[in-house]
């Protein structure tokens, strides 16, 4: 495994608490999402500007750094400094990133929530992925379910916040809340990358959108599965396919629809309503 490198530990809390009124004219204390800029700035060159919670930002900005593919070798990296009283988290590298002009010539605006942005060509590389041709129980989706309900606790506190997971069998080995979904998944690939950790065996789970850029970043990681309560763009669908990315939709309870690799499902706990319907019907 490369060298770790330096990393500060400049984690926030995640929520304010404040007082409302309600609709009855009542003073209600409560919470809200914390929101906060941070600014990267790679070996003293400003690149983003990304909007977080702040709980986990220099796992952040690994994530991101990984994500992107501006830095290929954990080992490239020296250190990771987040100031909060600068808004900035400073990247420095044993050497300079090579073509990092030409990275940074092609910028795509994503859908991610606040907006996200890719740099250089997202489909670059996608054909060089190779995920396992894994099988999965329903039953295992529907333990697993169970299992995230005891989480989002962030926004249970204070909502305005996408959450996500990274899960082997029922167990949910990280699970991160953000502002955006594209952060808390930056957050679990920096998680992975730092601590050597493969996604062959594992299930991602997200409360957003599946995108475009959540499949490829899914992907990225060696992650097969990808499971969401939310629904699923175009995009993102036919980039499943492409690299064979199970997709999981509007999975929430005991119900859930199959975008992609629906063959690659053990159809072991089919409830009980619908096995009868499937009865009559034949």
């Amino acid at each position: 495994m490369s060298k770790r490198p330096e990393l500060t530990n400049t984690g926030l809390d995640a929520a304010y608490a404040v007082n409302g009124v309600n609709e009855l004219g009542e003073t209600i204390s409560g919470h809200i999402a914390a929101e906060r800029a941070l600014t990267i700035y790679l070996d003293k060159r400003e690149i983003v500007t990304l909007m977080t919670l702040g709980t986990q930002p220099e796992l952040l900005v690994l994530g991101w750094l990984r994500n992107q593919r501006l830095v290929k070798k954990m080992g490239d990296i020296k250190a990771i400094q987040v100031d909060w009283e600068t808004e900035s988290a400073a990247v420095t590298t044993h050497t300079s990133i090579a073509n990092l002009n030409e990275k940074l010539s092609k910028k795509t605006v994503t859908t991610g929530c606040g907006q996200g942005t890719v740099y250089g060509d997202m489909m670059e590389g996608l054909d060089k992925i190779e995920l396992p041709k894994i099988t999965l129980k329903q039953s295992l989706i529907y333990n697993l379910l169970a299992s995230l309900n005891k989480h989002n606790e962030i926004y249970k506190k204070a909502g305005a916040v996408h959450g996500c997971a990274l899960c082997k069998g029922t167990e949910i080995s990280r699970f991160v809340e953000d502002v955006g979904r594209h952060n808390a998944v930056d957050a679990i690939a920096g998680y992975m990358w730092l601590h050597d950790i493969k996604g062959a065996d594992k299930i991602f789970y997200t409360t957003g959108r599946l995108t475009s850029e959540m499949v490829i970043k899914v992907a990225q990681m060696g992650v097969p599965v990808l499971l969401s309560r939310s629904g699923a763009t175009q995009m993102g669908y036919e980039i499943a396919k492409h690299i064979g990315v199970i997709l999981i939709s509007r999975a929430k309870g005991k119900h859930f629809l199959i975008y992609n690799g629906a063959e690659q499902i053990e159809f072991d706990a089919i409830p009980a309503k619908l096995k009868s319907s499937l009865k009559k019907a034949s």
